[in-house]
């Protein structure tokens, strides 16, 4: 058993959004050096993004296979408890290997199930040292998948998660800059109305399964309000009739 107090760390590390070959140097070493690899999955116990893309770096000897409640809104005392018993997991790991990585799809620090475990290892093991490695998001694969251009000069970027509902997302489509909008896909019918309430649909672009066999990526303009897969991600970018350099 590792002395705790002098070797208890928990990484962190976001392995992208799908693509095995979006994970970074410094990512997949991350991987490599930590005696395991823990991996969030569903209680459905279905192989998830971040899984698949471990796999491609480190054994499977190495991975450990954590039950989250990631989707989980309506039941807050069971996405709690599967949070504790999640946390309580890991911290046995930390205890008994001392050095553990947590993979994330995303990067760790954009609306993450890392930032809550970070923050329960905090409370039952408070001498681990936490650490995140950076990943390439689904916005930027989308945007270098599609051609959409995220910012332009002076152009504010907002980032929204839909899960709470579409109001939020209806605000900042009437505010400046470029929106995105993540985790909508049992509210599409709201965004593409949003959309072209806005006058931004015809710009919008929409993609799943990002660098996966199932990838998906298709104007906003030919959604029909349809249910889309959860991890849904979307670009409306601004009007730009300056030409070049016209945000500057």
């Amino acid at each position: 058993m590792p002395d705790v107090m002098s070797s208890s760390r928990l990484v962190g590390v976001g392995v992208g959004p799908g693509d095995p070959e979006l994970v970074t140097v410094k990512g997949v070493n991350a991987l490599r050096a930590a005696e395991v690899v823990v991996v969030p999955v569903m209680d459905t116990g279905e192989q998830g993004r971040a899984e698949a893309t471990v796999l491609h770096y480190v054994g499977a000897e190495k991975v450990v296979r954590v039950v989250f409640a990631l989707n989980e809104r309506s039941d807050r005392g069971r996405r709690e408890a599967a949070w504790d018993a999640a946390g309580a997991r890991v911290a046995e790991l930390l205890r008994a290997h001392g050095s553990v990585a947590f993979a994330t799809i995303g990067d760790p620090n954009v609306y993450s199930t890392f930032t809550y475990l970070a923050q329960t290892i905090a409370e039952l093991v408070p001498e681990t040292v936490v650490e995140t490695v950076p990943g390439i998001t689904a916005m930027q694969d989308l945007a270098a998948r599609s051609g959409a251009v995220l910012t332009e000069g002076t152009e504010p970027l907002t980032l929204v998660p839909v899960t709470a509902g579409a109001q939020a997302l209806k605000d900042a489509l009437n505010g400046p800059g470029t929106v995105v909008a993540y985790k909508f896909g049992r509210q599409a019918g709201a965004v593409v109305e949003a959309l072209r309430e806005s006058g931004r649909v015809d710009d919008a672009v929409w993609g799943s399964a990002l660098g996966l066999d199932e990838e998906s990526i298709r104007p906003a303009a030919e959604l029909d309000g349809s249910p889309l897969p959860y991890l849904s991600t979307l670009i409306a970018p601004p009007r730009r009739d300056g030409g070049r350099g016209g945000k500057l």
